[in-house]
């Protein structure tokens, strides 16, 4: 008797909560890819490594100096390494450094002007990255997030009109995610650096941002 008893408690608990149904749905918005990063570089190569560090920080300073006549860019260090060249009986050969800057800004002509500038400069393009700024972002995630709950309640409704019954949202989650196409790398020779100072050509684009929600909606006996 005590058995049937605790038996017919747990089938009156399961009864009460009704019936659970797991769901979700997504939507997704183009976002401009309305800011620039930039990284470029100064690399040199020698046996004096005191003498190779003067020649790179003066053409770091000389980069910095036209860098910051454009207002609209903004600029940080990167990497800075310094690494020893070996020789085939593995004995130190020469030593190679390079220095980085990282450019960013909203302003994409003057970021493709700048970058000829540097080049000519004898600086290198070691990468080139587009993505939509905070912004820009936001407002494709809340647009993706409107249309993605709506389709969530959509389908809810759907289904608890299937069955005939009244639903109640149990628990949800709402992720973010975006993802835009890659950029190449950009590289250039010395001879072409040091002749070729038009600007570089971009294509800005799009990134895709994606809502997705999740959740779980209990049908009413």
């Amino acid at each position: 008797m005590k058995y049937l008893l605790l038996a017919t408690t747990l089938l009156a608990t399961i009864a009460q909560a009704g019936t659970s149904i797991e769901l979700s749905a997504e939507a997704s918005r183009p976002a401009a890819n309305d800011m620039v990063e930039a990284t470029v570089y100064a690399e040199a190569s020698g046996s004096n490594p005191a003498e190779l560090a003067r020649k790179l920080n003066q053409d770091v300073a000389e980069a910095l100096k036209l860098i910051k006549s454009r207002p609209s860019i903004s600029v940080k260090s990167g990497q800075q390494s310094t690494y020893p060249v070996y020789s085939q009986n593995q004995k130190i050969d020469s030593w190679r450094m390079r220095s980085e800057l990282i450019l960013e800004s909203g302003d994409q002509a003057a970021v493709s002007e700048l970058l000829g500038r540097l080049q000519q400069m004898r600086l290198a393009v070691g990468n080139l990255a587009q993505r939509p700024a905070p912004a820009t972002r936001q407002a494709a995630e809340d647009e993706a997030t409107r249309q993605a709950v709506g389709a969530f309640q959509n389908r809810a409704k759907l289904l608890a009109d299937l069955f005939g019954k009244p639903y109640q949202v149990k628990q949800l989650s709402v992720q973010q995610n975006g993802s835009s196409p890659p950029m190449p790398m950009f590289r250039a020779s010395l001879a072409k650096m040091a002749t070729d100072a038009a600007p570089m050509p971009m294509e800005a684009g799009n990134s895709l941002v994606t809502t997705t929600v999740s959740g779980q909606i209990e049908l009413a006996d």
